[in-house]
């Protein structure tokens, strides 16, 4: 019994970083642009990560009430990647197509990377699963069986590059949203 439920937090430690890497530097990307281009100062990208770390210890402590591992949902590491968008907008002197190409792609790059503390620090599945048998789950909630081999079997590689090319057009989507909500404003 204990070793469908060590599957299924090997499973989700891997599935979940590839696929928490993407979500999660992409939610950091289109929101820091954006507020950071609403207000023009750098910093304000470092701000709204502190913000949604806070918001995650909240979600952690949620899963942990449900009854799952304390490490089963790890805290992301955004505030790294959120200060390198600040930092490409201040060295590029507040250019707002560099903070979309250089700040995306960095910003891609390294949230995976930060986040490689997380899979280092999460406990061996095979201990979490005697102390934790597995809980029941929704369909969709159930992780997806990884492709051991592929990508030269690294969840961070695989993470960090997708990361780094969906990062771009969502840091665009982020300025594009800017100029849509100044044209609101001047509407009213």
């Amino acid at each position: 019994r204990n070793a469908g439920d060590y599957i299924f937090y090997t499973d989700w430690a891997w599935t979940s970083f590839v696929v928490f890497s993407i979500s999660q530097s992409t939610m950091l990307a289109v929101g820091a642009v954006y507020y950071l281009l609403f207000t023009g100062v750098p910093g304000t990208a470092t701000y709204y990560a502190t913000i949604m770390t806070i918001y995650t210890w909240v979600a952690k402590g949620a899963w942990f009430a449900l009854g799952y591992p304390y490490d089963f949902v790890t805290v992301p590491v955004w505030i790294p990647s959120a200060m390198l968008l600040d930092l490409t907008y201040w060295a590029t002197r507040r250019n707002k197509h560099m903070l979309i190409l250089v700040g995306g792609t960095l910003c891609g790059l390294s949230l995976p990377l930060f986040n490689m503390i997380n899979l280092l620090l999460v406990r061996d599945p095979l201990q979490v699963a005697f102390q934790y048998p597995r809980p029941t789950l929704p369909p969709y909630m159930t992780p997806i069986e990884p492709q051991v081999g592929k990508f030269y079997n690294s969840p961070v590689a695989l993470g960090s590059g997708a990361s780094a090319v969906l990062t771009v057009p969502i840091a665009a989507l982020g300025a594009k949203l800017n100029t849509w909500t100044y044209r609101w404003m001047a509407a009213l």
